[in-house]
């Protein structure tokens, strides 16, 4: 079953075009990575499936259904997160609070009329949940801008991971982290997001990760998806390997 498809997807700003008629599906439970030289049209494509941005023309739709005239609220109540390339988290709040104000602002339409102690109690033991997941939970009380880099991304994408996705974004979920914490945090992000069989689009510099944690992966350049194939396919193609300088 198709989760996410795109058909002729197109965005200019000025002059340039960033996503230049871009089709594709995905399918529930996939690990998709997207790749591609500085530029290629990356996170502008993200932008434009998560409604941070309106497309120029082209079709997205979620589910089966078009969601062009939704803004990122609405995209997130329809079930599509995200993360960011630069952590958004509340650094001056704690990491248990920070999941449970995500928590809160997802919950606060659909929950039944209960006391506030009850409702208060449910949603701290849904985020320890989550932060166990994430391996977070010793750090709970400490305040989001005392983590390490690599924590501070985990709690970035365990803030998307509580808001219960079905489509979860990843902007350079590694970017910023050591090469020593690299594995660690990604492979807590997808153990994670496999065992609820969350469907997931990868942007990623590091090649490394790309090849090692998605199960398909699509390569802009200048706006268009040139290839679309298995990791070892496109490991072994000629013209990525020229786009992306050898890599």
């Amino acid at each position: 079953m198709d989760i996410l498809e795109v058909k002729e997807l197109k965005k200019s700003f000025g002059e340039l075009i960033a996503v230049n008629k871009v089709s594709f599906n995905i399918e529930e439970g996939e690990v998709v990575a997207i790749i591609g030289p500085n530029g290629a049209g990356k996170t502008t494509l993200i932008n434009l499936i998560s409604r941070w941005i309106k497309e120029d023309e082209g079709i997205i739709k979620f589910l089966g259904k078009d969601i062009k005239y939704a803004g990122p609220i609405q995209a997130l109540e329809m079930g599509i997160a995200r993360s960011f390339q630069i952590p958004r988290v509340f650094g001056k709040m704690s990491v248990l609070d920070n999941i449970r104000l995500a928590i809160t602002s997802k919950e606060k339409k659909s929950k039944k009329i209960l006391s506030f102690f009850e409702s208060d109690k449910n949603i701290k033991e849904r985020a320890i949940e989550i932060l166990e997941k994430f391996n977070l939970l010793e750090k709970m009380n400490l305040f989001a801008d005392e983590l390490p880099h690599g924590d501070r991304k985990l709690l970035d994408v365990a803030i998307a991971f509580s808001l219960n996705p079905k489509l979860l974004l990843l902007d350079e979920p590694t970017s910023g982290v050591s090469a020593a914490e690299k594995t660690r945090v990604m492979n807590r992000i997808i153990d994670t997001i496999r065992k609820e069989n969350i469907t997931t689009i990868l942007v990623e510099h590091d090649m490394d990760v790309v090849f090692e944690y998605s199960s398909r992966i699509l390569v802009m350049n200048e706006g268009k998806i040139i290839a679309d194939d298995t990791p070892e396919r496109i490991l072994n193609n000629d013209l990525v390997k020229q786009i992306m300088g050898g890599k």
